[in-house]
């Protein structure tokens, strides 16, 4: 669980054991406190010493054994890193069954697919895969993006739940296997007599009911009881926003970083909204013509033209300009749309005006470009006498700054008769109307509990003397129960496209700019031992090195001065601060076109780690970002420590440790230093968990250490690096990557290597000799 999230505090001995019924089928149970010496011997529970349940209804999608699609309603149950699935609620059914059962391993990932269309209503889909064997998979379905967000919560506390589990003990030879095992089978250990110990329950949203009653009214998605600050993220900020005007409780920005440049105006539009950010990010996203009319000015009339992926669809919309000027013809415009979830919870949606095939010019309408926008919307903290939820809504979009000058001067109100001042509107428009809807913020989709265990909750005793046969992803692949496939108590896809649902019971969870942070060598790297010389001369890449700032299809290394870490007080007061000079020195950059993802490339006869110089350097930190394109491209970095690692510290902790020990530890910060705003606001600024975002393969030999990183693993991933290398000749792009502090022992962060790609050219990659 992340520690950011918050729970309601342990009530006292004796508390009302009473249900507290709610409309989400939320039943409230009695807390007793626990004995700390039982609960450090019980498998189930977590670091902190508490056990985590999460449960809530899913439809799993899949097909069956004669190639039939169906779509069951399912009730799905996270304990620890055990899953299970039920056909009925266990808490209001005790004699329930699972029907699947499984246990989440160290290979598990959780892919999120975005948007997809399911006979007549939109799913957030949710796909599972080995990521040793992709052929073993399965996908499940949410009715909200925040349902989707916090089932991927509860599968990465599993994850945290196994790796907990590991690091208290079991054998050498355990460990040892850990990264070759694929499955966690055998008997669990036995944990009855310690089944009084505290855990959360952890409701996901809402009942089969519910989940009917909204399929025609959005918004009733429900808050979480946490939420992610919404801060300036890892990468000091390059624009300098100045408040010229406020309207309607919104502000309005203009960048004035370079009020001289002769471009065009970056503006933007910044509102709280009392909703959550999944909320809002639905209202945003929806086509539906009667709820847009009531906040929306101008793209108020969308249908959808094409959808490219759950990520990215193109919509064709019209406007009467009667309601901005005096133009008497009928306007209409097409715009793609490209969205995705940050790691921190932030909803970013871009929008770039496009021409389509199937919408051509149309006669009484004159197409107008709609100016290129973002919408960014993230979870703003609660105060703690309220629970209301609250979001911070920026919308942001350039402007020919002629007629916005004279308006921000108070010259000229013609502006508010145009296009980008209908666009700036809409956060004012939003805010309103999400205000004036209490059913936006009263609905808690999500709830959170804490309890002791009960027989309706199907303890995990019961699987003290069961055998967990398979990880989970196979307890819900398509080909793993034909009872399943062919229930008729269930929601199917029949052949008239319409939902069916029969006999389901209800019921259903302040940055430091002027410190910096630089590598203790001492605790890193051996003294003892001699430096060598790292001289770029000895080495050398398919990618040549900049000669200066100006130089194009090149690399540098800059200073880790422009990204934000973790500092000494982190876990105290959440304090970032400049990052110092990298701990590795970058010494040859390869840039490779390959047919097919290239891993192992340090094994290569004519790698460099495989040359005399690369054999005799102490440490070598391979990082290969696999590049999905036509055709497939592999970025390939070399860091090397002028010393041997320390065993005992952080980095040689990395090194040496465990895959999942990786994955939770390994950060890249990405930047556009220099190029397209739109591009920039797609990558972002805040530090990325790879090892959770994407596929990550770990190569540990000799004197090195090789990452492959399967970008085009993650769906989001694939359309934010199409986006960029679209524009990869125009860009300046930074990258630094970190290894996470979690313990106050390794604070404070250090930056353990940068590079700086100066606007590439595709052609320029060399072909992989093998």
């Amino acid at each position: 669980m992340d520690s950011g999230e918050k729970f309601k505090k342990v009530r006292p001995e004796g508390a009302s054991s009473e249900s507290g019924g709610s409309e989400s089928g939320f039943e409230g149970r009695p807390v007793h406190n626990f004995d700390d010496k039982n609960m450090r011997n019980d498998d189930n529970v977590s670091g902190d010493g508490q056990k985590f349940e999460y449960f809530g209804w899913v439809y799993h999608l899949g097909v069956n054994s004669i190639g039939r699609e169906y779509c069951h309603l399912r009730f799905l149950f996270i304990r620890g890193k055990y899953m299970e699935m039920y056909k009925r609620d266990p808490h209001e059914d005790p004699s329930a069954k699972p029907i699947r059962r499984g246990v989440v391993g160290h290979t598990f990932m959780v892919e999120e697919l975005g948007r997809r269309k399911v006979n007549v209503k939109d799913f957030y889909i949710l796909r599972f895969y080995n990521r040793l064997d992709e052929t073993r998979k399965g996908e499940i379905a949410c009715l909200t993006a925040g349902d989707a967000r916090k089932w991927m919560e509860a599968f990465d506390h599993a994850k945290q739940q196994a790796a907990y589990e590991l690091s208290r003990g079991g054998s050498a030879r355990n460990k040892l296997n850990m990264e070759d095992e694929i499955n966690l089978e055998g008997h669990r250990p036995r944990v009855r007599r310690y089944a009084r110990g505290l855990k959360k329950l952890i409701r996901i949203g809402q009942g089969p009911e519910m989940l009917l009653r909204r399929s025609s009214s959005l918004g009733s998605g429900g808050r979480p009881d946490a939420y992610f600050d919404a801060d300036s993220g890892d990468v000091v900020e390059a624009h300098q926003w100045k408040c010229v005007r406020t309207m309607g409780g919104v502000r309005i920005f203009e960048d004035v970083s370079n009020p001289k440049s002769g471009k065009g105006i970056l503006v933007k539009a910044v509102g709280v909204v009392d909703a959550n950010a999944d909320t809002v990010f639905e209202i945003v996203l929806s086509l539906d013509r009667n709820k847009r009319y009531e906040w929306d000015t101008i793209t108020g009339d969308l249908e959808m033209l094409d959808s490219v992926n759950g990520h990215y669809d193109v919509v064709y919309g019209t406007f009467n300009p009667r309601y901005l000027s005096w133009w008497q013809t009928k306007r209409d415009f097409i715009f793609s749309r490209r969205w995705f979830r940050g790691q921190d919870g932030t909803y970013t949606i871009l929008q770039f005006p496009c021409e389509h095939k199937k919408r051509p010019s149309r006669s009484g309408y004159e197409r107008t470009i709609i100016n290129p926008s973002t919408w960014e919307i993230s979870n703003l903290s609660t105060y703690s006498s309220s629970n209301a939820a609250r979001c911070l809504v920026t919308q942001m979009l350039e402007i020919s700054p002629r007629g916005w000058l004279k308006w921000r001067n108070n010259r000229s109100q013609k502006f508010e008769k145009t296009v980008p001042y209908a666009l700036l509107s809409q956060v004012a428009g939003l805010k309103e109307y999400v205000g004036a809807n209490p059913a936006f913020t009263s609905v808690s989709s999500t709830t959170f509990v804490q309890s002791k265990i009960s027989h309706a909750s199907s303890s995990s005793s019961e699987f003290e003397d069961a055998e967990v046969p398979d990880e989970f992803y196979d307890a819900i692949s398509a080909d793993s129960s034909s009872e399943d496939e062919d229930d008729e108590d269930d929601m199917e896809v029949n052949k008239d496209k319409k939902i069916k649902l029969k006999n389901v019971s209800w019921a259903i969870a302040s940055l430091a700019l002027k410190r910096t942070s630089a590598p203790d060598i001492n605790k890193e790297l051996n003294l003892h031992e001699p430096p060598i010389s790292l001289e770029p001369s000895q080495f050398y890449g398919s990618m040549r090195r900049a000669k200066n700032e100006g130089d194009t299809n090149c690399w540098s290394s800059p200073d880790g001065t422009g990204f934000m870490i973790r500092g000494k007080t982190y876990l105290k007061d959440n304090t970032k601060v400049k990052g110092g000079e990298p701990l590795l020195k970058l010494i040859a950059v390869d840039w490779f076109k390959v047919d097919n993802p290239a891993t192992k490339v340090a094994m290569y006869p004519k790698s460099l780690i495989q040359t005399d110089a690369g054999k005799k350097l102490p440490f070598v930190l391979v990082i290969n970002l696999e590049v999905p394109a036509k055709p497939n491209y592999s970025l390939v970095l070399y860091y090397a420590a002028d010393r041997p690692v320390n065993n005992n510290s952080l980095l040689g902790k990395f090194a040496n440790g465990t895959d999942l020990f990786r994955d939770s530890r390994f950060k890249l910060i990405p930047s556009i230093a220099e190029g397209y705003w739109m591009v920039k606001r797609a990558v972002g600024t805040k530090a990325c968990k790879l090892g959770k975002a994407v596929t990550c393969k770990y190569l540990r030999q000799d004197n090195f250490l090789e990452i492959d990183i399967d970008i085009g693993s993650s769906s989001v991933a694939r359309s934010v690096i199409g986006l960029v290398l679209g524009y990869i000749t125009s860009i300046v792009v930074d990258l630094a990557i970190v290894i996470e502090a979690q313990e106050e022992e390794e604070l404070p962060e250090y930056i353990l290597g940068t590079v700086r790609l100066n606007r590439l050219q595709l052609e320029s990659a060399v072909r992989l000799e093998v």
